[in-house]
């Protein structure tokens, strides 16, 4: 099932907020409903989120929208996902906005593909797997990067099971990743977030594979409670890697400079319109943590997999 297509000069997005247990479509006709899709995570994920933001950005082209106003609104949708900047400016670069959006859409999968068969290289047989977040087909337009490492190595027919943490606020590990793994056959097992270090410690993990919405210099930005499950790792010698399409490498800048995204904090007070904390409750509601350098084995890439930098 693809997160997006395109079909009539309208932009499909599979509504990630009501996964699993509903599948419907939300139909995009203006870069502005690109925009609301992105910001309240119709669409998520670093490469799904890029190239959503090239269709929407299309949308903008073929209304006769001020292309520039509407390159930048898109932008503040997200501040860290890179691939968001990365997407809106190749779009901006182009002569056929959207012959480059569909050829980036195309890309999205080979890329996937390609860091899944690089990635398997590091999986043995018998492994478990613990992953945060989601990083898997629903991230991107198909396939996945941390999870699309375990699909190759399922498919070479490495006999490995997966560990999903929940991932608090949203349940992305929970309602996603899980999912995604049942799909498979893949065996998974969900847990808490508060749960992984133990795991660790028991000798029941051995791998970790994440993603990214940024790579830079010093480390990587992921899902807040990356760091958390990085530190416990490095703590019990398993290794850690983070799978990242180079479109989510950014050269320029430290990955201590770049905007952290706070959100609603209606997220953290409960879930589902259940309220666990008085509404008056003062919140941080960080989506992104940084993972240094230091505390990554690898990162995999379509090309391979490289030592941080």
């Amino acid at each position: 099932m693809k997160t997006m297509y395109w079909k009539d000069d309208l932009l499909y997005l599979l509504d990630q907020t009501i996964l699993p247990h509903e599948t419907e479509y939300l139909v995009c006709g203006s870069y502005q409903d690109v925009i609301t899709a992105i910001k309240t995570m119709v669409v998520r994920g670093a490469p799904a989120i890029g190239v959503a933001a090239a269709f929407g950005m299309v949308l903008a082209y073929l209304a006769d929208e001020d292309m520039e106003k509407a390159a930048q609104e898109m932008k503040d949708a997200r501040p860290t996902a890179v691939n968001l900047f990365w997407a809106v400016d190749r779009i901006m670069a182009s002569d056929d906005p959207l012959k480059e959006a569909l050829l980036m859409y195309e890309e999205d999968m080979d890329t996937n593909r390609s860091m899944g068969r690089h990635g398997a290289e590091v999986i043995d047989d018998g492994d478990t797997i613990l992953t945060h977040c989601n990083a898997g087909a629903l991230a991107c337009v198909d396939y996945g990067t941390a999870l699309g490492v375990i699909r190759a190595a399922n498919a070479e027919g490495k006999n490995i099971s997966v560990v999903c943490d929940e991932t608090r606020p949203v349940l992305q590990g929970a309602r996603l990743s899980v999912w995604e793994m049942q799909q498979e056959n893949i065996p998974v097992k969900l847990i808490v977030d508060g749960a992984a270090g133990r795991l660790m410690q028991e000798g029941a993990i051995n791998k970790v594979v994440i993603g990214a919405d940024r790579v830079a210099k010093g480390g990587v930005a992921n899902k807040i409670g990356s760091l958390m499950v990085a530190l416990a790792a490095k703590r019990f010698n398993v290794p850690f890697y983070v799978a990242a399409p180079k479109s989510t490498f950014d050269y320029e800048n430290s990955i201590y400079d770049i905007e952290i995204e706070e959100r609603d904090p209606v997220e953290v007070l409960g879930f589902a319109g259940c309220f666990a904390a008085p509404l008056t409750t003062e919140v941080r509601n960080p989506s992104f943590d940084v993972v240094p350098s230091d505390l990554i084995t690898g990162i995999i890439t379509e090309d391979g997999i490289l030592e941080p930098f």
